[in-house]
């Protein structure tokens, strides 16, 4: 597992889980419930890799059939965090089958939504693995799902954003529009918020490094630079505050992260992890 990857906690992901679960049993399984009694039959069953990829999900799916029923086991052949191969066994899961069958869809579709996260964030991480540069996810994640795809970066090798809006200030263009410029809006935040608070701002120009340095922010987000004035912008941060991070955002792929991150920025963040993952295809096999 990534050193990274921290689970919510069983009362934060059990009500989720309860939610999906109802969602997908409605008023019961009418097909497994008509060919099995409850809790009567044992079972086993694997899950199986259909592409290769990254593995993410496990104990969120053995969260799945727990709730179901608390005797299931699910244990893990390939680790959270690790390549599976196609075709690869990836975990075998024991216990009573109406409880197999009845969990199958929600859990393999939590797994395989996270393991396309989780993937895909790696073949980013990859890219800049041996320079300082960081991977960052964002906000833009699926309303209701936000807390496990972010774990899912995590998984696949990056460092989460702010999780919501209370976690830090981040003052944007919008704001910065809205309250007359950098240095009115970084005073007003500064008077109303809890000191442990970080501030943030975006910037586009050198101006605005200027003014955000000025008013010390103590994160500066280089937003759609091009990578000359990126540059630039990177030389005058270190000379004014070597303590001040930097952040780089805007039309990161995979092509671009690299010489994105060879400009010097602490921090690479983009959406595309979780905005253009693919789910890594998954199945389960009972065994006959």
């Amino acid at each position: 597992m990534s050193d990274f990857g921290v689970l919510p906690p069983n009362m934060v992901l059990e009500p989720m889980l309860r939610t999906w679960l109802l969602e997908d049993i409605g008023r019961g399984d009418r097909t497994t419930q008509a060919l099995l009694a409850q809790d009567k039959t044992e079972g086993q069953a694997k899950w199986i890799a259909k592409a290769p990829g990254v593995i993410a999900g496990l104990p969120i799916a053995a969260r799945v059939f727990r709730l179901l029923n608390e005797k299931v086991s699910l244990v893990p052949i390939v680790p959270e965090g690790s390549w599976a191969a196609q075709n690869e066994v990836i975990a075998e899961i024991s216990g009573s089958l109406d409880a197999l069958l009845t969990g199958e869809r929600v859990a393999l579709n939590i797994a395989m939504r996270l393991s396309g996260i989780a993937t895909l964030t790696r073949k980013y991480v990859e890219q800049i693995g041996d320079l300082p540069a960081k991977l960052v996810d964002t906000r833009k994640t699926t309303p209701g799902l936000r807390l496990l795809e972010k774990y899912a970066t995590q998984v696949g090798g990056a460092i989460n954003h702010r999780m919501g809006l209370d976690d830090a200030v981040m003052i944007k263009d919008n704001h910065i529009a809205a309250s007359g410029g950098i240095g009115e809006a970084i005073a007003r935040v500064r008077s109303r918020i809890p000191y442990t608070l970080t501030v943030e701002v975006e910037t586009e120009t050198l101006e605005q490094v200027q003014e955000a340095l000025h008013h010390q922010a103590d994160i500066i987000m280089l937003d759609n630079m091009p990578l000359e004035l990126m540059r630039d912008a990177v030389q005058i941060i270190r000379q004014h505050n070597s303590r001040v991070k930097i952040e780089a955002s805007g039309n990161i792929n995979l092509e671009t992260i690299r010489t994105v991150a060879e400009t010097g920025v602490d921090y690479i963040s983009t959406s595309a992890p979780i905005t253009q993952s693919k789910w890594l295809d998954l199945s389960m096999r009972i065994k006959s």
